[in-house]
This record gives structure tokens, C-alpha cells and sequence, in this order.
């Protein structure tokens, strides 16, 4: 899926638009225990209670394609007879109203979900009357081309609030307001089946995960058994360890801050150009950003192998995993400077008499601690 269409589901979560037939879900205590059930139309809800509900389905269609959000897919053989595959069918088929497969869905979640404390499985099944959409670009909204069925889960942690003080306005006094369990917004979910080119696709998965450090893959490979790629952040942590270990004395200043340009910029005309499929990196697009920067053919395959053994010889990242388009960061024991991205160009480093020595044009006023400063 790209973000014109996972944008194009998170429209349709509003009380208006919305055609969700049934929400399932259970309670689940810090011991593991499902304590209780519900089953319910959203119609029969409160417009401020199907608002909220419909928020933290929508949050699990949010954040960013490969760092909060990924594509997982199953092979011929999960889809032709896995069991993995036949109960997110089960599910979906069902409108979620076949009892065994939801009893098998919570337990899977919870015999691998790690989580703290309490938290809830909330599942919606919706329906989609997918408008035509013309050569140029132009919704019919009276003529769908299929109906697209899918279920959405969110799995939210259930959090104890503190106590508070209130002022009641009628009674003209302040009282106390009791600790109790909220909803909290949801730490991991799923879409299936995807909707790639707006059409219905069983042969994948869209993963939600809120925390880029944490994708908990326990609970990715005991409901669809597929191998998740590299959390975000992880990513990026690795990435940076395979520069510095692999191209040693080669890994100054100039360097890192071309890879940090080069990659942004790819970012950058990716953006503009507006293309809506995710933006990827293949391992010799890294390799050709690494070659632009002057790096020598032996540091080359020292990365390469070192890249391999990490990511995979056929992994593909995202860039933006990978830098950050705001700022670079320069940390030293006792130092850190953060410059914008753009402005790379301001730092340089030297040696000088013997020390190794940060040097910073300064274009404009200085301020240190907020005093602004003259420089002589």
C-alpha cells in the first residue's frame, strides 16, 4: 500500500462516512485473563463514544510507511492453506461473527503479546464501496468498482489515570475525581486484507506499530508468520555502527555529512515529485551514495559484508529511517551541537596544534544562554 491509499481508508473512520457493521473485542487483566467480552454495532453507540472508538482505529492507519506502518507478505503457500491465513479469513469472511475465530484470535494475541499491564483487543469489520476512480483522476462516487471487506484491529493498553481535583460549577465546590482504567491509544495493530491499488489483496498485511524501537514480532510471527524487517529505530542505530566500524579512519566529518546530504536529497525528490509508492533503498543505491563520498574499494566491501550480515543481502531500507531531514547532531564527551540539516556546511574540522578541534562559522547573531554575544 502506498500513502494515498492508506490516506483513503483513514478518510472513510469518521462517523459519516464509516459503514462498520460489527466491533468485537475483550479486556484483558495483567495476569492474562480475558475478563470480558463485547459485541457491538457502532450504530448503537453515542455519536462521542463512536468518535473515539473510531480514533483508535484510526491511529493503527497512521505514522510513517516502514517506520510505523508495514507491507507484510504472505507466501502462495500461507494463502493457499496455512492456518495463519485461514483465520484472518475466518474473521474477515465472517463479518467477525464466527465465535471459534475469535476465541483463536485472543488467544493468540495473548499467549504472545508482550505488554504491560492491562489492554484491550478492539476488531472492526467495514465494508468499502470503492468509487471509480477515472484516468484523470476524477472520484464517481455513484459508481464503485468492487466492495472491498476488511477488519482493523487495535490493541490498546488500558492505563490507570491519577487522581485530580475538580471544581463542580453547579454545586459550587471542588471535589476529588477517582483514579480510573482509560483507553489508551493503541500500541500495535493490523489492517487485512490491504487495499494496493484499490483493490482487495489477501496476500497481505498492513502492521502497525507504535513505538519505531518496538515492532514486538512475537506477536507479528504468531499471527501471520512472516519475518518483519528492522524496527525503525534499530535501523538507524545500525546503520550508523556499520559506517564507523567499517570505514574507520575514512569516517570524518565530510563523510557522514555527504551520506546525510545525499540521502535527505533523495528524500527531498521523492516528496516533490509527489510518487506515491514508499520510498525505498536498494543495498547498491547505499553503495552508490558511499562511492560519491570517496570511500576506498576495500572500505567499500568491508560495509558490504558488514551491511549483508546485518540487514540482508537483498534488504531494502527507507531513507528516512536512516537520517534525520531537520538536523544533524554533533556529540562529543562533554558537547553536543545540533545544526540544521541544511547548514551542514557551516561545520568543518581541524587539527590544531595537535588537537582535534570542532570549527563553527558563525553567520549572524550568537546567543549563549540567551545573552547575545560579541565575537572578536
Amino acid at each position: 500500500m502506498n500513502e494515498r491509499e492508506i490516506g483513503e481508508l483513514r478518510r472513510r473512520l469518521r462517523p459519516e462516512k464509516q459503514n462498520i457493521d460489527r466491533l468485537r473485542g475483550c479486556y484483558i487483566n495483567e495476569k492474562r485473563e480475558i475478563i470480558s467480552e463485547f459485541n457491538q454495532s457502532l450504530a448503537l453507540m453515542t455519536e462521542s463514544e463512536a468518535e473515539q472508538l473510531l480514533a483508535l482505529l484510526k491511529k493503527c492507519l497512521s505514522g510513517s510507511l516502514h517506520k510505523n506502518l508495514t507491507d507484510l507478505a504472505f507466501s502462495t503457500q500461507q494463502v493457499v492453506g496455512s492456518s495463519e491465513h485461514l483465520l484472518l479469513m475466518r474473521l474477515r469472511d465472517s463479518a467477525l461473527q464466527d465465535d471459534d475465530a475469535i476465541q483463536t484470535f485472543y488467544q493468540t494475541v495473548i499467549q504472545s503479546l508482550s505488554l504491560e499491564g492491562n489492554y484491550m483487543i478492539l476488531l472492526a469489520h467495514d465494508t468499502y464501496d470503492v468509487p471509480y476512480r477515472s484516468k484523470d483522476d476524477v472520484m464517481q462516487n455513484d459508481a464503485a468498482s468492487e466492495v472491498y471487506s476488511y477488519i482493523l484491529c487495535s490493541i490498546c493498553p488500558v492505563k490507570l489515570t491519577k487522581t485530580a481535583l475538580s471544581y463542580d460549577i453547579p454545586e459550587n465546590a471542588f471535589h476529588n475525581l477517582a483514579a480510573d482504567w482509560v483507553v489508551a491509544a493503541p500500541e500495535v495493530g493490523f489492517l487485512f486484507p490491504t487495499f494496493d491499488d484499490r483493490s482487495t489483496n489477501i496476500y497481505n498485511v498492513l502492521y502497525y506499530t507504535r513505538d519505531i524501537a518496538e515492532n514486538h514480532s512475537a506477536l507479528a510471527d504468531a499471527l501471520f508468520h512472516c519475518t518483519l524487517p528492522m524496527p525503525a529505530a534499530a535501523q538507524k542505530d545500525t546503520f550508523q555502527t556499520i559506517l564507523g566500524s567499517t570505514l574507520e579512519e575514512e569516517c570524518n566529518y565530510q563523510v557522514v555529512q555527504t551520506v546525510h546530504d545525499q540521502l535527505c536529497t533523495i528524500i527531498e525528490e521523492h516528496k516533490s515529485n509527489k510518487i506515491p509508492e514508499p520510498l525505498t533503498l536498494s543495498k547498491s543505491a547505499v553503495q552508490s551514495v558511499l562511492r560519491s563520498s570517496g570511500i576506498s574499494n576495500d572500505k567499500m566491501d568491508a560495509f558490504t559484508r558488514e551491511y549483508d550480515a546485518e540487514f540482508g543481502e537483498n534488504a531494502v531500507l527507507s531513507p528516512r529511517n536512516l537520517v534525520d531531514l531537520r538536523q544533524m547532531e554533533i556529540k562529543a564527551p562533554d558537547v553536543t551541537i545540533h545544526i540544521n540539516a541544511a547548514r551542514s556546511d557551516l561545520v568543518e574540522t581541524k587539527v590544531i596544534d595537535g588537537v582535534p578541534c570542532i570549527i563553527i562559522r558563525a553567520e549572524g547573531g550568537v546567543e549563549v544562554d540567551g545573552v547575545p554575544i560579541q565575537i572578536s
